[in-house]
């Protein structure tokens, strides 16, 4: 049973206490909202009403525009409290919901999209769905009001269709092919080289080599692909060139582009345009640690005029910049997103805050000390100049209430500035960007979900021992115990917290996976064991919650109602979506893991979890980047480097050596040294043994064959390069 259930059976809006800032925001809305639980759906029973589902999230344009089109009307509202139980959801905090109502939404609707509207069976068996609904019929898509009329006259006149149609529904998910893909018979073979060659050409195909990326618009960064590609550039091979080519691209053209903030850091959710010129302009926790990671892995690779070093390190450095000034909450997590939405004068205006004239570029330049740049800035960031419908907005040029949207353009550089426009730039965007700061800002979600903070952890933890950065190690170690603390609770990981407090489901496998993963790359980077030990605490909690019977699912079973939805199946999803799949992730913290421990059965079972890639690593590759991945990283691992000695400087410049190293199987451990003599002893079995005399060592084994231990840090490069 669902043990966030808080529902208010009284009639009332139920919303105001919830963690999520999603919810939170419709508690003053006149629909009488109701968080998932065992008690909505047991008003439905009560009532013999069905429940309206609406999944959105806080940063979600067209989420807001519903809302004030349809749940803030008191007509609206009044219809739909007397015929349904009105259940909320964030898509957020609750991804096993939204899973299974977006596969029976799309096989409703044949389309999928936030909002989502679905109607449930007190059991919680879909049986009609959609996204948005607007407040008049438009374009042969029925009103809000006529679809809920619709669904009112068949549940009272058609029972016995509706409740045989929603069991055939859910009986169609359960068999679905994704669920054959993904019950992961263990053990299976991973793919091999061949393969993985193969899938880089097939990205190759789709790839968009004139604005960089993959397909066409709407167009979102590939984060686990540009880290597939990276791996296979650094393993060498036939397709190593292509592959770095690819990338580079890429992360030119999004660096670039309006998609980055050039003035504050951070990647906005993705861009309506091909060219990435107009982004929808949320920005997401788990968007900007990914490409935070991605370049600074690129540090890794020989620098070169592709994608140079000093463009990739400013990206770095600006973006984790933004995530530390932006998203930091207190006690240092980190913050889910900020809205795609500005609020003024009440009406949300998508992107207004980031939007731009050119009078207001000049008055910028003038205001610096430097007026003659205004016309310079003005065509170097492609402002336009004219008033332009921001982001998702699908070319309106009025606001709900009929207002006109904000007036301007996105700063558009469309690619890497040229050293003259760059030292413009330099001089001005300081006092462009204090002028932004005096405008209205867009909206923070401040719960913190765990997984998107053990991406962050992981980012932060890269690129604060590559650009050897303290204040990026110091943040990811505290919000490495802000989750021990707030979401842990020696056994279960909890999810979803806002203000310091844990509340809600237990952690999804994504949740315990992208943990465990930010946790051992802190605790390369810091040498302290405490993480790799909460890092393992997770993995086994994860092994013994989410993999039975020779097959992992994404989730233990919180909602008898999902288990009903999904044909009473449970399954992992092996594909990445916004973030990278559950399954995939769980296999890349395993495979560290038993560089780390020396666990054959981990390093198998992660084998295993990817059995299922060869079948689909060239029909879609853009959907397993993350696999992919990991499978470079198992072809090319383990590389093992033990870092071993007093802390002191010759310590730290050999962890920066193998740090540096760009092979993607390199594991690296760090430790005092005294482990294998009358010292303390060491959580860590790679360890294990590895003295140091007193003085900074390091020991590099491959494939479980050693090396004798060197003290150089030439030494140590040859020993990475034979």
């Amino acid at each position: 049973m669902d043990p966030t259930s808080g529902a208010d059976p009284s009639g009332s809006n139920a919303l105001a206490a919830e963690p999520s800032a999603y919810l939170r925001q419709h508690a003053g809305n006149p629909v009488h909202w109701q968080p998932f639980g065992d008690a909505a759906f047991a008003q439905s029973r009560d009532r013999d009403v069905p429940v309206f589902l609406s999944i959105g999230y806080a940063a979600c344009h067209w989420c807001h525009v519903m809302a004030h089109e349809s749940f803030e009307d008191d007509v609206s509202a009044e219809y739909l409290n007397a015929h349904f139980v009105p259940v909320k959801v964030d898509r957020e905090e609750r991804p096993d919901v939204d899973a299974v109502y977006m596969a029976a939404t799309q096989a409703i609707s044949g389309e999928g999209g936030w909002p989502m509207s679905v109607f449930l069976t007190p059991d919680g068996l879909a049986f009609h769905a959609g996204t948005y609904f607007g407040p008049r019929p438009v374009a042969g898509r029925p009103s809000f009001r006529q679809v809920l009329e619709a669904v009112t006259e068949a549940w009272q006149q058609r029972r016995g269709d509706v409740e045989h149609s929603a069991a055939q529904l859910a009986a169609g998910l359960a068999h679905s092919p994704l669920n054959h893909i993904a019950g992961l018979g263990l053990p299976a073979e991973p793919p091999g080289a061949d393969i993985l060659t193969a899938a880089v050409r097939a990205l190759a195909a789709s790839e968009d080599r004139a604005a960089g990326g993959f397909g066409t618009a709407p167009k979102f960064p590939p984060s686990s692909v540009l880290e597939f590609l990276l791996r296979h550039a650094a393993a060498g091979g036939p397709a190593a060139a292509e592959a770095r080519s690819m990338a580079s691209r890429t992360l030119t053209a999004m660096s670039g582009s309006a998609l980055f903030d050039q003035l504050a850091g951070g990647f906005a959710r993705y861009s309506v345009t091909a060219d990435w010129s107009l982004p929808h302009f949320e920005k997401m926790l788990y968007d900007n640690a990914a490409l935070l990671r991605v370049c600074a892995h690129w540090l890794r690779l020989p620098d070169g005029s592709d994608f140079p070093r000093a463009d990739a390190e400013r990206v770095v450095r600006m973006t984790a910049g933004w995530l530390l000034a932006a998203l930091r909450v207190d006690g240092g997590g980190f913050a889910s997103s900020l809205d795609a939405d500005t609020v003024i004068d009440g009406v949300h205006r998508e992107g207004a805050t980031y939007l731009w004239t050119a009078e207001q570029l000049s008055a910028g330049a003038a205001a610096a000390g430097y007026p003659d740049d205004g016309p310079r800035l003005t065509r170097m960031m492609n402002v336009t100049g004219r008033v332009r419908a921001a982001g998702n907005s699908a070319g309106r040029d009025r606001a709900p209430d009929g207002s006109p949207l904000h007036p301007g353009s996105p700063l558009h550089p469309a690619g890497p500035l040229a050293p003259a426009d760059r030292r413009i730039w330099e001089r001005v965007s300081p006092e462009l960007l204090r002028q932004r700061s005096g405008r209205v800002q867009p909206q923070r979600d401040d719960k913190v979900v765990a997984g998107w903070n053990g991406l962050a952890i992981a980012a932060l933890a890269d690129a604060g021992l590559l650009l050897d950065e303290p204040t990026y190690l110091q943040a990811a170690a505290a919000a490495a115990d802000y989750l021990e603390t707030v979401h842990w609770d020696g056994a279960v990981l909890i999810r979803v917290s806002h203000a310091a407090a844990a509340r809600g489901i237990g952690g999804l496998l994504e949740d315990y996976a992208f943990c465990a993963d930010g946790l051992l790359a802190l605790y390369a980077a810091s040498g302290n064991e405490r993480w790799y030990v909460l890092a393992e605490k997770l993995l086994l909690a994860a092994e013994r919650r989410f993999v039975r019977d020779g097959a992992v699912a994404d989730s233990a079973t919180e909602s008898e109602q999902v288990f009903n939805a999904a044909g009473r199946v449970s399954s992992a999803d092996p594909f990445d979506n916004a973030t990278p799949s559950g399954t995939s992730a769980f296999a890349a913290a395993l495979l560290s893991y038993a560089g780390y421990s020396g666990s054959t059965g981990h390093r198998a079972l992660a084998e295993g979890l990817l059995g299922w890639l060869p079948t689909v690593a060239v029909k879609a590759p853009r959907a397993a980047g993350c696999a992919l991945a990991t499978a470079q990283a198992m072809l090319a691992g383990p590389l093992e480097v033990a870092v071993v000695g007093p802390d002191t400087p010759a310590r730290a410049q050999l962890l920066r050596v193998a740090a540096l190293d760009p092979s993607p199987g390199l594991i690296i451990a760090v430790g005092s040294g005294t482990s294998g003599g009358s010292g303390e002893a060491t959580s860590v079995p790679l360890l294990s043994g590895r003295g140091s005399g007193g003085s900074a060592l390091a020991y590099v084994c491959r494939m479980m064959v050693c090396l004798q231990p060197v003290a150089t840090a030439d030494e140590l490069r040859r020993a990475l390069n034979p």
